[in-house]
């Protein structure tokens, strides 16, 4: 991997036209153990469908579509799902944080939170929620501020079988007012 990264959020156009990329990067990230809603072997056609419904969810305006390249195409991805409910407005699902694997360990996964974080803010978001079942992930996003809600036992399976749990995570957005209780 080369030290020159950039990101980028994706248009509609752009995701439909960089699937392939998208796919390689799903599909070596599940290789590598991710548990990320998918089993092995993850056959490419279905990698592919799950971006063409990423990109119809940003073209529709549901979703933000961040990716991080080098040299190479893409190496990391992640999404803002801001599909929500009309009682959670203020608040975003962040998703599908996959970097590959030649690139862990170069800063990628932080910096594609960080332009996460910096796009629900510009979106007026003021609460991020993400589930995550790696512990280097979870250092990662304790490390950005993010705080541990619980662990739900026997939540997924992991790409080659076997149960595993999920954290929840939780981050509220410096700058955006947050109400701390109901009516």
């Amino acid at each position: 991997m080369t030290d020159e990264v950039t990101l980028r959020t994706l248009t509609l156009d752009e995701a439909l036209a960089r699937g392939e990329q998208l796919a390689d990067v799903l599909i070596d990230c599940v290789e590598g153990g991710a548990s990320v809603s998918f089993m092995l072997p993850l056959a490419r056609d279905k990698a592919l469908r799950f971006w063409g419904g990423v990109a119809a969810g940003v073209g529709r305006g549901e979703r933000t579509l961040i990716v991080a390249e080098d040299r190479d195409g893409i190496v990391g991805t992640v999404q803002l799902i801001t599909d929500m409910p009309e009682n959670q407005q203020h608040r975003a699902d962040v998703a599908k944080l996959l970097v590959r694997q030649r690139a862990r360990g170069a800063g990628v996964g932080q910096r594609l939170m960080e332009a996460v974080e910096a796009a629900a803010r510009v979106q007026g978001r003021s609460v991020l929620v993400l589930d995550t079942a790696n512990a280097a992930a979870e250092r990662l996003y304790e490390r950005l501020g993010w705080q541990r809600v619980g662990v739900v036992p026997g939540y997924a399976y992991l790409p080659a079988g076997g149960l595993c749990a999920t954290t929840y995570i939780y981050k509220q957005l410096d700058g955006l007012a947050v109400a701390t209780s109901g009516a």
